[in-house]
């Protein structure tokens, strides 16, 4: 059987019906979307466009060829994924995110208390990987502090985000993170490297921003964490030490090492940590009175592969010391090979070609490229209601688009962050927008104004793109400044 070339609207079909699936399934489900109907939604998108190429006669034996192959471009990815579960489960019950935490909220000062929300919002969410996680855990206790301190509650919830999706784009253990570059068909850290170039400069303006909100507002009580800092040493053991571990992975990174050693070595680093400084813990969380060899390779191995939740004295603290393992990779893992199948198929019978030529049609520029992505990202926030759909449908659909136009994948995959991941909480109905919305307890439109880095971060990644600055291409492997 021969291929016949699709008409556009027939390319344009499976993604249109798609996207109408996924904002009915999102609408019935919610925030609990994610736990695998959108995955299966993914499927059925993708059997849309199976009979689409059955009219087309397409074989069966080429759409599953093609589903295959994108398969195994992402099996680095999975991998990459696995690892960081792993990683986050012997960083937590070794003390190292504890650390991080119990640090951070030593600089919080009633004087910079926005500009400090921000910066230990950021550090949590990178410790955590998770935006969710920052503020249904320490984004409460601001909103708290911050109310105390006479500050407006929507001014300290959109400093939360700021900080928070901040980390949750520059964190490895980010699943959003993880799922960009995957998409766009480059690795982990080469990404992360190249977000830098427009999160920074966002994020330094954010600071600004914040520094000079809190100049202008009058202090009408202290801020006080310490029972947060004494509920943390009284679980862990909390040193500077603690911090040789994510030097290690940093200074693995910066020599340029292959992701999967990073964080294995990471993890493995973390899992003797927890030994040498975190006995007491490990014997509380084993239930055993004496700990030997056995029992203490249990924990361990529990931590690395499935939920380890540890228990504390304080309310705020006890859903930011959970670490779901490997185990709390798989929906994001399902998601990518579900995702997969879709473009695989809409791969297979030439219709992402057909979309990516009229794409590169409308958009005659880099610049326009890059524009047509991050609008595609937020109509995508705003009509499928969720952030992992507003990075895996444009990121099959611009694929082809950025390699016709030389440039390479990282340029797709920081995009789709800067547009898809950060400005999902600014939506109301978005799973991100009214999941923060109802833990803080602030209207999303009332901390949309204050949410600074969220709404900046796109216009960022259009600016470096009209003004060219560092665009990398692929066939000169080099970048044009």
């Amino acid at each position: 059987m021969e291929k016949t070339n699709l008409k556009l609207w027939e390319a344009f079909l499976p993604v249109i019906i798609l996207i109408g699936m996924l904002a009915f399934n999102v609408y019935v489900y919610g925030s609990d979307a994610l736990s695998g109907s959108n995955q299966f939604i993914l499927l059925l998108g993708g059997a849309v466009a199976a009979f689409v190429g059955f009219f087309h006669k397409v074989s069966y034996k080429k759409m599953i060829g093609a589903v295959a192959n994108n398969l195994k471009s992402t099996t680095g990815a999975i991998l990459i994924l696995l690892m960081v579960g792993s990683l986050a489960g012997t960083w937590l019950i070794s003390g190292i995110i504890p650390a991080m935490i119990y640090y951070g909220l030593q600089i919080l000062n009633p004087s910079i208390f926005l500009p400090a929300t921000v910066l230990i919002s950021s550090f949590i969410s990178i410790a955590t990987g998770s935006s969710w996680t920052t503020s249904a855990t320490i984004g409460i206790a601001f909103i708290g502090i911050g109310g105390a301190l006479g500050f407006s509650l929507a001014m300290v919830a959109g400093a939360v985000l700021s900080g928070a999706y901040f980390g949750d784009k520059m964190s490895p253990m980010s699943d959003t993170t993880n799922l960009a570059p995957a998409m766009a068909g480059t690795d982990l850290f080469t990404h992360i490297r190249y977000m830098m170039i427009t999160t920074f400069p966002t994020y330094i303006v954010t600071l600004i921003v914040f520094i000079i909100l809190g100049l202008n507002i009058d202090i009408v009580g202290e801020a006080n964490v310490t029972d947060i800092s004494i509920a943390i040493k009284e679980t862990f053991e909390i040193n500077g030490w603690l911090f040789l571990v994510p030097a290690l992975v940093i200074l693995l990174i910066v020599l340029k090492t292959e992701p999967l050693i990073a964080l294995l070595a990471g993890t493995i680093a973390g899992a003797i940590f927890a030994v040498i400084f975190q006995m007491p813990l490990l014997q509380e969380i084993s239930g055993i009175q004496t700990l030997d060899f056995q029992s203490i390779y249990r924990v361990l191995m529990d931590s690395i592969t499935v939920q380890t939740t540890i228990e504390t004295s304080h309310p705020i603290l006890q859903g930011l010391f959970v670490a779901k393992g490997m185990a709390g990779m798989l929906p994001t893992i399902w998601l990518i090979i579900c995702a997969m199948v879709f473009g695989g198929v809409m791969e297979a019978i030439g219709a992402l070609s057909k979309i990516s030529e009229a794409l590169l049609k409308m958009a005659t520029s880099i610049f326009g490229l890059f524009a047509s992505t991050v609008a595609s990202c937020l109509t995508l926030n705003l009509t499928a209601s969720d952030q992992y759909l507003a990075i895996v449908i444009p990121g099959r659909m611009f694929a082809n688009a950025y390699k016709e136009k030389g440039l390479a994948p990282e340029n797709l995959s920081r995009t789709l962050e800067d547009s898809g991941t950060v400005t999902s909480v600014l939506i109301p109905w978005n799973t991100c927008g009214a999941y923060h919305a109802g833990v803080l307890g602030v209207d999303t439109l009332s901390y949309l104004p204050y949410a600074v880095f969220n709404y900046l971060s796109p216009f960022t990644t259009l600016i470096v793109a009209a003004l060219r600055i560092k665009i990398r291409m692929i066939k000169e492997e080099k970048v044009i400044k």
